[in-house]
């Protein structure tokens, strides 16, 4: 119960924060009191890296970060999961993993190295300093040609056999990456639930020509991101984080997943 109040309260905080300006933050210049010795040290050896922050939606929680991963990262992660994408699976109603058709595009969970290290210290900064790495899932990467989508889903699970506590129970919260995009056009984040902004500054970032019972789609921008909490204060899953991978019309994509739990896995 502590740990989700201290949650509420630091991001309530980032609210109050974030509803006044373009917050820049830099990886290093984050005062890391209160995880590990260990991921201290890892700090101190990243490469410096700002982004911003943008406020979209206070309720539910949803966080807009340009230029979240560098262009160096960006290099690094296509090259160490060339060739190694399988066909996407998503989980049935049992935990089971299996091949659907609404999810078409092809995926890899990232190894661990130094460069991964600090992407996945820069994710957890980002959300305070009580949430440890043994939260976080394996970074994955998805990779979307063609016509490839992943039809309406939430990312966390309502089947009690996913939110066990070996499974660290359920996905607190999300980050999607833009990673790369390639000559594209098509394959934004669907929100459908969501309300547009009222402010034409948003138009660099989500797609204003869509009509208004369609939500909010966030464009593909390289490096990129989109954070949002999945659960509600009291531990339930909040429908309103329904979203979508729309279909390529053109050109390829290359999205990361972050996904922290609530307990550790």
């Amino acid at each position: 119960m502590l740990g989700s109040t201290v949650q509420h309260i630091m991001f309530r905080t980032a609210i109050i924060v974030l509803m006044f300006s373009n917050l820049e933050l830099s990886h290093q210049t984050v005062f890391a009191k209160g995880i590990s010795p260990r991921d201290n040290d890892e700090i101190s050896t990243c490469a410096d890296h700002k982004y911003s922050v943008l406020l979209f939606s206070q309720d539910p929680l949803v966080i807009y970060i340009p230029d979240f991963i560098s262009v160096e990262e960006t290099a690094h992660l296509e090259e160490i999961t060339r060739d190694s994408f399988t066909n996407s699976e998503v989980s049935d109603e049992y935990g089971n993993q299996i091949n659907a058709t609404t999810r078409t595009s092809r995926s890899t969970s990232l190894r661990s190295d130094p460069i991964v290290r600090c992407i996945e210290s820069r994710a957890l900064l980002f959300q305070g300093f009580d949430i440890p790495r043994s939260h976080l899932e394996p970074l994955q990467l998805v990779s979307y040609g063609l016509g490839e989508q992943y039809q309406a889903h939430t990312d966390w699970f309502e089947a009690p056999s996913r939110t066990a506590i070996e499974y660290g129970g359920n996905r607190l919260s999300s980050f999607f990456v833009y990673v790369s995009a390639t000559n594209i056009s098509g394959g934004g984040t669907n929100f459908p639930l969501l309300d547009s902004p009222k402010d034409e500054r948003w138009c660099e970032y989500i797609n204003c020509d869509e009509p208004w019972e369609a939500g909010v789609t966030f464009r593909p921008i390289p490096r990129n991101a989109v954070f949002w909490q999945n659960l509600h204060q009291d531990g339930r899953g909040n429908q309103a984080v329904l979203h979508a991978g729309l279909p390529l019309t053109n050109g390829t994509k290359l999205g990361m997943n972050i996904w922290t739990r609530q307990k550790p896995l």
